[in-house]
């Protein structure tokens, strides 16, 4: 379900959580699988009453700021064929976001729409080795096989996307500033195979950060979220874990910006999402093994708590042995992603 300002749907992007994100596993999935399709009924329960917008002149790298910044989303644009099954069709794609150009690939199932439709948001992958749609391979294949439409975004500064010079030491916001505008595009693109009324989101390692952000931000934006082995709810706890104890020099240009945790605490709290835990809407499922030495899962446990405590439909599911990437498990993890997904999109 979805908000309205003034009769037209938007969005607002938000501080990304992870500021350098996981990199285990989103460059290396296995080939993927033929899977037989899952569907099911559900009923939608209304939007509860949210939390007030944040008073003028916040912190624009804040959540605050950016609930009250109205976001875009357009121009979704099909270019060539990448790949053609007998199931699905994978394009080259393009799409507007906030006056960006931001790259990825589409995959469209065969047959007579519309699909709901699906958005993916990968884990933390060097840039400078980025290339267009990588990320979630098998998720992408095994999605579209079920009767998805899959918009796989590159994010700014992947691919061929546009580059946003500031985007590092704002904390990587404009990655959930780009999943945003992909929701958008989607809903506003009128093409025959896509229901706009049906979108989930679904995000990996550092994605899983930028769905928590998108969800706090713009409550009704999509119908349903999940995510795998997601970096922490807590910036700081990111900065520390991926970036100070690797000696990356953009953590003191972000401190000197922003200040650090302990000389301007505010900041350091109002760009954690669970701060801001009253404002989720949409039911949101968590996948993480206990193995996963890149994201602790004491970090998905202590999420999944705080939502709770807000009364939230937070569901934490737990894989014993399995680490970040997700091997053996990895089927049974999408299987319930996929009776999720029908449940709340069907």
């Amino acid at each position: 379900m979805r908000l309205l300002r003034g009769g037209v749907c938007v969005a607002a992007g938000i501080v990304l959580v992870a500021v350098v994100g996981c990199t285990g596993g989103d460059g290396a999935d296995p080939a993927p699988t033929d899977v037989p399709t899952s569907t099911s009924a559900a009923t939608r329960t209304p939007t509860p009453s949210l939390s007030p917008s944040p008073s003028p002149a916040a912190d624009p790298v804040s959540i605050p700021g950016l609930i009250q910044r109205e976001h875009t989303g357009s121009n979704l644009r099909l270019g060539n064929v990448l790949t053609r099954t007998t199931v699905y069709t994978r394009y080259a794609v393009t799409y507007e976001a906030n006056g960006l150009t931001i790259s990825g690939i589409m995959n469209i199932p065969t047959g007579k729409g519309p699909f709901p439709a699906l958005v993916l948001a990968h884990g933390y992958i060097d840039p400078d080795v980025y290339t267009t749609g990588r990320g979630l391979a098998r998720e992408q294949d095994l999605l579209a096989r079920n009767g998805y439409v899959v918009l796989h975004t590159d994010y700014r500064n992947h691919a061929t996307s546009d580059d946003d010079p500031d985007n590092d030491v704002n904390l990587r916001l404009g990655y959930t500033e780009d999943v945003i505008g992909a929701v958008l595009a989607l809903r506003s693109s009128s093409r025959p195979e896509i229901d706009g009324d049906r979108i989930g989101l679904l995000g990996r390692s550092m994605g899983g950060g930028v769905a928590y952000n998108t969800l706090v931000v713009e409550p009704g934006l999509v119908d349903a979220a999940v995510v795998f082995a997601p970096v922490s709810s807590r910036p700081a706890e990111n900065v520390d874990r991926f970036q100070r104890s690797e000696g990356d020099p953009i953590v003191a240009e972000i401190e000197a910006a922003h200040g650090t945790p302990e000389q301007n605490p505010k900041f350091w709290r109002e760009v954690s999402p669970i701060t801001y835990a009253d404002r989720l809407t949409e039911p949101l499922l968590i996948h993480h093994g206990t193995a996963d030495d890149t994201c602790p899962i004491t970090w998905s446990r202590q999420t999944t708590a705080a939502f709770k405590a807000a009364g939230k439909n937070v569901q934490l599911k737990e894989y014993e042995g399995e680490a970040h990437a997700f091997g053996p498990q990895w089927p049974a993890s999408m299987d319930t992603t996929m009776a999720f997904f029908a449940q709340h999109l069907r």
